[in-house]
């Protein structure tokens, strides 16, 4: 039985060469969240060294030269294994979650963004996926709606073990993921009440950055990404040259008349629920 401010589903962070920095272990140390770190073999002793090894998950494969993308449907069927219905799967650079309060955002003290997620997705009989907004795209100049429905969850995703789905290609994998379940008219949710901050795709060193995105002479890696995911989906995908780099531009319109479904047995209460939080100054 987990605590209110715990999450109820499986925790994963997914990490190659990120030892030292080990961003979102450090972040959810911080919280007190448990969670498991999966990694590839040859580089046990190295994670074994700073992190509880009873937290490490050992992959039975390296280097297959596919990004994250066999780890993470390993991790999907291990948790299923386990007995889950669902999963959380983490990148490995998130630095901090917070609480979006009157506009400010304030960092947490405890795992509570995860359980509020599962209990705000668990109200409806169709979604698929759930997760955290990047900080950087809730402005504090700008009021932000408490989440988006029908968009693509990236990096703090909550997968539901049971669609019909898994990883697949080598790029740009949560986009692509994103819209196979929405073409097949389920329903994703990014919650914008919390938010987690994220280093920029390509500026740490380790994970992909070095494997996929860094070519010779530049970072050529972008444009393939790009156009990568365009194969995918040429009907919503375009490319633009965008601060400074090749973006791929996804239209999300399409899939605006995919409705939530309420669980038959779904009761609300009348008063909010605020999970226990109170605003503490450090």
């Amino acid at each position: 039985m987990t605590e209110k401010n715990d999450a109820q589903f499986p925790i994963y962070i997914i990490s190659k060469g990120r030892w030292e920095t080990r961003l979102t272990s450090k972040a959810l140390e911080e919280i007190n969240v448990n969670y498991r770190i999966v990694i590839e073999p040859q580089e046990y002793d190295s994670y074994a060294s700073v992190i509880n090894p009873k937290k490490i998950l050992v992959l039975p494969f390296s280097n297959l030269g596919q990004g994250s993308i066999p780890a993470r449907n390993w991790v999907w069927e291990h948790s299923i294994k386990e007995g889950h219905n669902w999963h959380w799967i983490l990148d490995d650079n998130i630095a901090w979650f917070a609480r979006i309060h009157l506009n400010k955002k304030t960092k947490l003290l405890n795992g509570v963004c995860f359980r509020a997620t599962e209990d705000f997705v668990l109200r409806y009989k169709n979604v698929a996926l759930g997760g955290l907004q990047y900080e950087m795209f809730v402005p504090a100049s700008q009021k932000a709606r408490p989440f988006q429905l029908n968009t693509r969850i990236y990096s703090c995703i909550l997968i539901r073990n049971d669609i019909p789905f898994r990883w697949r290609g080598k790029y740009n994998e949560d986009t692509d993921l994103s819209l196979r379940v929405l073409k097949a008219k389920w329903c994703t949710i990014l919650i914008q009440a919390f938010v987690c901050k994220k280093t920029t795709t390509m500026t740490m060193k380790g994970g992909n950055t070095d494997i996929l995105y860094r070519k010779e002479g530049g970072f050529d890696g972008r444009l393939e990404m790009a156009k990568s995911l365009q194969r995918q989906h040429p009907d919503v995908t375009t490319i633009k040259w965008k601060w400074g780099r090749w973006q791929h531009v996804v239209d999300y319109k399409p899939f605006k008349n995919n409705k939530l479904i309420k669980k038959p047995d779904l009761k609300l209460q009348d008063k909010y629920n605020n999970y226990g939080l109170t605003l503490v100054r450090k």
